[in-house]
């Protein structure tokens, strides 16, 4: 069961966190990983390097997805090197500022929203129609725990995780007819660098640890199973699904 022989995946933001720890899974679990980078970056080049030296499948491809014309560059380049055959589609960057609404000024606003919602739509409708002839697909978005309950810190970051859900939920149907089958994973607080130095104040993290039933933080591994089982064949009839990795924070 799980078996991704054969399937080719596309993990945007993969160089690190939880974006790695999928790719990482998909490969592991047979299927060949394009890795996704903003840029260049020795991150990204480790990343590869790490999973080659494991014996793991995998290519990489650089683009900034808050540009559109940057987002078709990608895709003309993944032609070029024989990944645009994407099966499955991890939608995983993001980018997120701790700030209130009326901190934002109207650019960060809109840097946000392209990279967050935007970059979803361009690439669903660049790589689907691949997926709807072949007649397999598997697009998975990762949203947040922010999207159903927003921090007041993370307003607008929250705004775009729930109107990418909106999406998933109505690309769900659409694509349903064609083996194509469209679901979220929401993380909870999940130990990443991104949230490192948030976390590094203990008084706030002994905060939230208090709302986590579970009574510890997440790993960006804790996400990876998840992705695994939505990507393989035994997910088939899972459809619009958000599944939440938050150790009962949502709760």
């Amino acid at each position: 069961m799980f078996s991704l022989k054969g399937r080719k995946a596309l993990v945007t933001g993969s160089s690190r966190g939880i974006g790695k720890a999928i790719a990482f899974a998909l490969a592991r679990a047979g299927a060949h990983v394009v890795l996704h980078g903003s840029k260049p970056s020795e991150a990204l080049v480790n990343t590869l390097a790490s999973a080659k030296s494991e014996g793991l499948s995998v290519s990489m491809v650089t683009a900034s997805i808050s540009s559109s014309d940057e987002i078709n560059t990608m895709k003309k380049q993944l032609e070029q090197q024989g990944d645009a055959d994407i099966d499955i589609l991890v939608l995983n960057a993001s980018t997120q500022c701790y700030m209130k609404v009326h901190e934002f000024d109207a650019a960060v606003f809109e840097d946000m929203f392209k990279t967050n919602l935007a970059s979803s739509f361009q690439m669903i409708n660049l790589f689907a129609p691949y997926m709807k002839e072949k007649g397999w697909g598997r697009i998975i978005s990762i949203g947040s725990v922010n999207q159903d309950r927003p921090a007041g810190r993370l307003s607008v970051y929250a705004a775009t995780k729930a109107a990418q859900k909106n999406l998933m939920k109505t690309c769900a149907v659409d694509f349903a007819p064609y083996g194509v089958t469209v679901n979220t994973i929401t993380p909870g607080v999940i130990h990443t660098d991104r949230n490192a130095a948030t976390l590094k104040n203990e008084e706030f993290t002994k905060q939230l640890l208090e709302k986590i039933p579970s009574g510890r933080l997440g790993s960006a591994e804790d996400c990876a199973g998840a992705a695994v089982f939505l990507a393989s064949d035994e997910a088939s009839y899972v459809v619009g699904a958000d599944i939440v990795v938050a150790g009962g924070f949502q709760l």
